[in-house]
């Protein structure tokens, strides 16, 4: 009987322990799987890692390639009309004023007078940038430059009552502001153009038709300009579009309220990029 016992113990200790060590074994063998997992999941972040590194250098080389072929290119733009004469200082002060303007436009400059008048643009855009637009007009006034020109589109709502070509004396602090630019910027000429929505205008009305009223208004914007804010006559041009320019269609009351619009053009020269280098 006791030998029996002592031989069931045995067999009871041995199946125990051999249970552990099946459970360990298990417990192991997930442990180096859930690694071997981790350390190719590790290996494949690393390889995508560096591959997104090249990528990255290689960009930036390409950049820096980009850059020292646009330096080279503003720097050969000086060379390009040996019957500009401009000082040494006046070289450097260019320079610094190319590498302002946006690279890729400036490549598209076929000649010095064009890079010139790209920069007059973009001094007059950071000019009026910084005091044409008032604090809630930021949705009224955009300010763009079309390849050497720069252009200001002040929706009719600031300018102008509804049907009216005389100016609002609410939009008397505006075209201060912007006389003030137009002013401080000699040598331009600056085209305000009237633009109207496609609505026939009403038999008996005062005016004739969107023709007449575009012309009118721009008309209008010219002599408070001129009256009231002393810009030189000889500067202003008047333009009336009528509504053969829209910017968007006309079926909505949004689109047509768009394409009500005054558009100032300011044509930036040679001569004046000259006396801006000669005043600073």
């Amino acid at each position: 009987m006791k030998k029996l016992f002592v031989l069931t113990a045995v067999a009871v200790s041995f199946l125990t322990v051999s249970c552990v060590s099946k459970k360990k074994y298990v417990e192991l063998e997930n442990q180096y799987n859930d690694t071997r997992s981790t350390l190719t999941k590790t290996q494949l972040e690393k390889e995508e890692i560096e591959a997104k590194y090249a990528k990255i250098e290689e960009r930036v080389a390409n950049y820096n390639a980009k850059i020292q072929s646009l330096t080279e290119s503003n720097n050969s733009r000086l060379q390009q009309y040996e019957n500009v004469v401009l000082s040494n200082d006046d070289k450097e002060k260019m320079k610094k004023a190319l590498a302002n303007v946006d690279q890729n436009e400036l490549a598209q400059a076929k000649t010095l007078e064009d890079s010139m008048n790209l920069i007059v643009s973009y001094n007059l855009k950071k000019n009026l940038d910084n005091n044409l637009i008032a604090e809630g007009e930021e949705d009224d006034i955009t300010i763009d430059i079309d390849e050497t020109v720069v252009m200001i589109t002040i929706s009719d709502k600031l300018l102008f009552n509804s049907g009216s070509y005389r100016v609002n004396p609410k939009a008397n602090p505006l075209l201060e502001r912007l006389a003030t630019v137009i002013n401080s910027e000699p040598a331009l000429e600056v085209m305000i153009e009237g633009h109207t929505d496609a609505q026939t205008v009403k038999d008996g009305a005062y005016i004739k038709d969107n023709w007449e009223l575009s012309v009118e208004r721009s008309t209008a914007v010219i002599r408070t300009l001129q009256d009231k804010y002393g810009v030189a006559p000889e500067k202003l041009i008047a333009a009336g579009r009528s509504s053969y320019s829209p910017i968007t269609d006309n079926d909505t009351a949004e689109g047509r309220a768009k394409n009500r619009r005054t558009r100032i053009v300011i044509l930036p020269n040679l001569d004046k990029f000259l006396a801006l280098l000669s005043a600073n």
